[in-house]
């Protein structure tokens, strides 16, 4: 009977297996999986998502903090402006990146890659993950990049720490082949491409642009290596005009990624609705250090990038605005935190904003730091300068028209260029325009200021503090890297050095 009943059994599941067998595909098809995806609605997710990326976190309480854009007298938010360490704020960058963005370039390569026709968006969108990567790395150094964000092609599912120097260099070579292969008898993203429309010229120009910032990135480390790419970026062409910036557009709503990021996040956590600068969740406020210098060199920019509120307005003048001092613990009284500026929400901070992703004020003021090193002879430094200052000013339009600031001549007057200074004289003003005319996008003021050390910031020492009252150098890994995939992580450290605030990665040494 036992042996009856086991053969039974035996019976009725290979009868099952066999009937099953011919709806096999259609049961083991997941009904929530996309097979095959849209590479330009893709795109466009990962635009929004690469510059959505916990922008009150990284680029205001920790970058702007540190290089004293921003300032803020409580302790828990005040992690760059008093030197500490908060999980919640290092981490976050790293966090949301990888699944969101850098996944999403991975999902769009891999539906064009095989489709000649495609070429264009396989290239803008290497291009854009040029771009993603390199703010992650110059946040923290060695990261995942070779077998990252590759899980669902390749079942890595613990991708390895790569060196920065290797991913600095593969970054300018898939720029360089990126642009080369852009053609213009091809289609494009069109109007998936929130940035250039599908412009393919536009993006030629932005992956050279970027290759410019990148190449200069490498000056302190391996000049040589930089040259040799500052100078096959110029060759190439970079964004000039204001017509090549490259720009975010947004609108205000209806949903909330609709929104620029600078705005809404800010004001969400923190310059609150209602607040009128007298109860901000987190007590943010400007940075004495950056109001003090646009009012000492009578910088028209200050109105449009700060006010001070009266009532429920905002004064926006020169003479109004102060600046609150960073390493301050002691909480002013709500009528007294009102007298201090911050962001103008009329324009940086107003929710359909554009958001200056790349523009040329940042590539003529690197093209004054490549003459002043002598390897761009094509204008004078002075010239080059007072084209970035001019470029900075005329960008100021992006906010509406009546906020374009048409004549830079009294500036320049008032502030000259040193042309008979030192080169470090040249570098002191070339990267402190880079520190104003850069406000907002404060990741990239704080790389730029690490290659360079300009403007000259007084670090502050707060009690607590963990570097030792020293500006800090870099993030700190996620804890969550720790416990994950710790292996590689610990390649990394011992490779990069200590994980900690103070360590310089590659490029910084």
């Amino acid at each position: 009977m036992k042996k009856i009943t086991i053969l039974y059994i035996t019976g009725v599941l290979l009868a099952s297996m066999t009937s099953c067998t011919k709806d096999f595909e259609e049961i083991n098809t997941n009904p929530n999986v996309v097979e095959n995806p849209n590479a330009n609605f893709i795109f466009s997710k990962s635009i929004l998502d690469g510059l959505n990326n916990n922008y009150f976190f990284t680029n205001i309480l920790e970058c702007g903090g540190m290089l004293q854009h921003y300032a803020t007298y409580k302790e828990a938010s005040g992690v760059g402006d008093k030197y500490l360490s908060n999980e919640v704020y290092f981490s976050a960058y790293f966090n949301q990146a990888y699944p969101t963005a850098l996944s999403e370039t991975e999902i769009v390569i891999d539906a064009v890659k095989d489709n000649a026709n495609d070429s264009n968006k396989l290239n803008i969108t290497r291009i854009w993950k040029v771009y993603l990567y390199h703010r992650i790395t110059d946040l923290y150094g060695d990261i995942p990049y070779s077998e990252a964000a590759k899980a669902n092609s390749t079942q890595i599912f613990l991708p390895k720490y790569d060196t920065q120097e290797f991913i600095y260099k593969d970054l300018l070579k898939e720029l360089d082949e990126a642009a080369l292969a852009l053609d213009a008898t091809k289609p494009s993203f069109g109007g998936a491409d929130f940035i250039y429309n599908g412009d393919v010229a536009k993006w030629k120009k932005f992956s050279y642009s970027l290759m410019l910032r990148l190449g200069m990135r490498l000056s302190k480390v391996d000049p040589t290596l930089a040259q040799t790419w500052v100078n096959k970026a110029i060759a190439g062409g970079v964004i000039l005009n204001t017509a090549d910036n490259a720009i975010m557009k947004y609108t205000d709503g209806p949903n909330d990624f609709n929104r620029n990021p600078s705005g809404f996040d800010s004001r969400k956590q923190d310059f609150s609705a209602g607040s009128y600068g007298q109860r901000n969740v987190e007590g943010g406020k400007l940075s004495k250090t950056f109001i003090d210098l646009l009012q000492a060199t009578a910088d028209p920019r200050i109105s449009v990038y700060a006010g001070v509120w009266e009532g429920t307005v905002q004064n926006t003048s020169l003479a109004a605005q102060k600046g609150f001092p960073n390493g301050i613990k002691i909480a002013p009284t709500p009528i007294e935190q009102a007298t201090y500026s911050e962001p103008n929400q009329s324009t940086v901070f107003k929710y359909d904003a554009p958001l200056m992703i790349l523009s040329n004020a940042e590539t003529n003021l690197l093209l004054a730091e490549a003459a002043a090193r002598g390897w761009y002879a094509g204008e004078t430094d002075q010239a080059l300068y007072e084209k970035g200052v001019k470029a900075s000013f005329l960008n100021m339009g992006i906010y509406g028209t009546a906020y374009t600031i048409a004549d830079a001549t009294p500036y320049l007057t008032l502030n000259p260029f040193n042309a008979a200074g030192s080169f470090e004289d040249k570098m002191n003003q070339i990267h402190t325009q880079m520190w104003i005319a850069l406000f907002v996008d404060e990741q990239e003021v704080y790389a730029n200021w690490r290659r360079t050390g300009y403007p000259v910031l007084v670090p502050v020492n707060f009690p607590g503090n963990v570097t030792n009252g020293t500006i800090p150098r870099r993030f700190k890994y996620p804890t969550s890297e720790y416990s994950v995939n710790s292996a590689n992580l610990a390649e990394a450290v011992k490779r990069q050095g200590e994980d900690n605030f103070t360590t310089r990665i590659w490029w910084d040494k």
